[in-house]
């Protein structure tokens, strides 16, 4: 499911999200295709692109602070640029 996120770092993220499971203290969620959200514009550019290739990533569900859906104005821009 496509959704926004805050991360603890105030970083806005908009991604499919999966929960996987794991090992204590191992990462348990998926992040694939995950965009930074500019809040001024609304605009969006790819996280992590200016240092790896990939697309998937893992992370701590400690490391976000929240999650909702986006507006669908957002989310049709997200799911533009995605294909």
């Amino acid at each position: 499911m496509t959704k926004l996120i805050l991360l603890m770092n105030n970083q806005i993220l908009v991604s499919l999200i999966e929960e996987v499971p794991s090992e204590l203290g191992e990462p348990d969620c998926k992040l694939i295709e995950p965009f930074i959200l500019n809040v001024e514009d609304e605009t969006l550019s790819p996280w992590l692109v200016s240092v790896c290739s990939q697309n998937t990533f893992m992370i701590h569900s400690d490391k976000i602070l929240t999650i909702a859906d986006p507006k669908p104005t957002l989310l049709e821009k997200y799911q533009n640029l995605i294909k």
